[in-house]
């Protein structure tokens, strides 16, 4: 394990918004390059410097529904440095340490990287807060036992948070799946009391058409501590080709700023954004989406300090 001597910042070259690097910052983002995970096409290790990069062209970074910008609440850390070829455990207690020592200090976003760095996240969380809520954005229900075999994955992190009690099933949320999978996957979180709004559901419903979905996560989570992770792959194809593992008839970008927009009141501890693939993206539509989707919730979050 590294020690904490060594959470040095890696050499990234640009950083998110443009913004200082991590001090005492109250919102801190890092990186988490590692796809070491994925089942289909690998790439992810590359999101969080494309996110970054997208990130440059949001100008002073003032959202145009809070009205705040994060500049000057916000710092980079950089990319966490990984052991990328050693086995997904011990990766995953790198993540989880490294992860740890900047939770103590900040509210944190993570950039990924594949969606099993989650799971190592969500215990740092809930050694942080305990057990919280878990709104999950996803094309896939991440609820297999294995993964083609191997005993865990990017496919199979929800399943693992909910047996070993990182997450409230009853306050588990998922938005936008439509993957193929047996039932018993599919509808695991709600076979364990959670919530789930297949992209079926959400099929030609936007602006105040979401309200009721809305509501019923609001009602759902309440005040409960709560985590945002956000695959990209959520997104429909033709607004998010540069992914690992696309799938068709997915959500649209303007139905993902809405839910988040209106769920920035929920008591949010941290946020990922993962599964942004650059080698299979065109014109940076999935980095632009992924950076828009982290600086809303960032200004949502900048918002409820405003006096």
């Amino acid at each position: 394990m590294m020690s904490s001597d060594h959470f040095a910042y890696a050499n990234n070259g640009n950083r998110f918004l443009g913004t200082e690097p991590l001090h005492d910052q109250p919102f801190a983002l890092i990186g988490i390059p590692f796809d070491g995970a994925v089942t289909n096409r690998p790439g992810a290790r590359f999101g969080p410097q494309e996110i970054r990069r997208a990130s440059l062209m949001l100008c002073d970074g003032t959202h145009p529904y809070f009205d705040v910008t994060p500049l000057g609440l916000l710092g980079d850390a950089g990319d966490m440095r990984l052991p990328n070829a050693s086995p997904l455990p011990e990766v995953r207690a790198h993540i989880e340490t490294q992860a740890a020592a900047w939770l103590a200090r900040h509210h944190c976003v993570f950039l990924g990287g594949d969606h099993s760095v989650t799971l190592p996240l969500l215990r740092a969380i809930k050694a942080r807060f305990g057990q919280v809520a878990l709104v999950h954005f996803d094309a896939h229900c991440d609820t297999w036992t294995d993964h083609f075999g191997e005993p865990s994955g990017h496919g199979t992190w929800t399943y693992e948070a909910l047996q070993e009690g990182l997450v409230s099933p009853q306050h588990t949320v998922q938005i936008g799946l439509r993957s193929g999978g047996l039932r018993e996957a599919r509808d695991y979180v709600a076979d364990q009391g959670g919530l789930i709004f297949g992209a079926r559901q959400l099929r030609g419903l936007d602006g105040a058409a979401l309200r009721p979905v809305v509501e019923a996560i609001l009602q759902r989570v309440g005040q409960m501590p709560v985590y945002l992770t956000l695959d990209i792959d959520c997104l429909d194809p033709a607004f998010a080709p540069g992914t690992g593992t696309p799938e068709p008839g997915g959500m649209t970008s303007t139905q993902v700023l809405t839910l988040l927009e209106d769920l920035a009141v929920l008591n949010w501890v941290g946020m990922d954004c993962v599964e942004v693939a650059p080698a299979y993206d065109h014109a940076e539509l999935t980095s632009n989406a992924a950076a828009n989707f982290v600086w809303t919730y960032l200004c949502g979050q900048v918002a409820k300090r405003a006096p």
